[in-house]
């Protein structure tokens, strides 16, 4: 047993997407979160600085003692995990590879969309992942620029953010059956990008997905938490607003949760 916590790592609130499920599926295990809303989106960044960002959350959550680190952040996965899973000791996890593998299970004419930041989309890092698993496989990729900012922002209920997705999908629709959320933050606008492309299209939470690789490697290296300990603490740290990340994360996990903002 190890409760030592698994850190997470996102470019702002996008991440809690897949907190959430890790604490559905492992709810006794510990958390400790950082989102760099202050310098969201990372998309649009060239790779050297998101290299740089994201080994400043690193070794943030490396001073947390944390016992594992899951990249809760597609375009940090598409650019840095690489390089961090190779200098690091403890097990670091990305969300690209799962959702590439879950796309492949669920699509039934081998269309799979691909909806992501605009770095994520030009390091083709899906269509890589995805033909190399199935080749037979036809990927469409497309860019969404103004998602992060309308969900850090915290306006994914507004009209507006209903005419930037009806606007930016559209080239999508009737081309696919499958989709992925290619970052971590467009599961907020889930009801949305759903009523765009239509019921008969599955989407594909990378996020989501990847919570079921950090379980499987719990077991693997034998650092599981114990069920038995209780008062576990999640941390939860920004580098922006505390009471906008309070927010959203109030409506997501559905819990009022301690946030602290930080200076990387």
């Amino acid at each position: 047993m190890d409760n030592r916590p698994i850190g997470f790592l996102d470019s702002g609130v996008g991440g809690l997407t897949v907190v959430k499920e890790l604490r559905r599926q492992l709810p006794h295990e510990t958390i400790v979160y950082i989102g760099d809303s202050a310098r969201a989106p990372y998309g649009p960044r060239p790779a050297e600085q998101i290299k740089a960002f994201t080994w400043d959350m690193v070794n943030f959550l490396l001073t947390k003692n944390v016992k594992m680190i899951v990249f809760a952040c597609n375009t940090a996965t598409a650019v840095a995990w690489e390089e961090v899973k190779a200098k690091l000791t403890i097990p670091v996890l990305g969300v690209i590879l799962p959702g590439s593998s879950a796309a492949i299970k669920n699509t039934q004419a081998g269309r799979i969309g691909v909806i992501a930041t605009p770095m994520t989309v030009k390091s083709d890092i899906y269509q890589q992942k995805i033909k190399l698993l199935a080749p037979q496989m036809q990927v469409t990729s497309l860019a969404c620029p103004k998602f992060v900012p309308i969900v850090e922002s915290n306006e994914v209920k507004s009209s507006v953010a209903k005419k930037i997705v009806y606007e930016t999908l559209a080239p999508l629709i009737g081309r696919i059956d499958t989709l992925i959320l290619g970052c971590t933050h467009y599961p907020l606008l889930r009801p949305l990008i759903q009523n765009v492309m239509g019921p008969d299209v599955r989407l594909i939470d990378s996020g989501a997905e990847c919570i079921r690789d950090v379980s499987v490697l719990l077991n693997y290296f034998q650092i599981n938490a114990s069920r038995l300990v209780k008062d576990r603490q999640n941390l939860f740290y920004t580098t922006a607003s505390v009471e906008r990340f309070r927010h959203i994360a109030l409506e997501w996990l559905e819990e009022d949760i301690n946030v602290e903002r930080v200076t990387l």
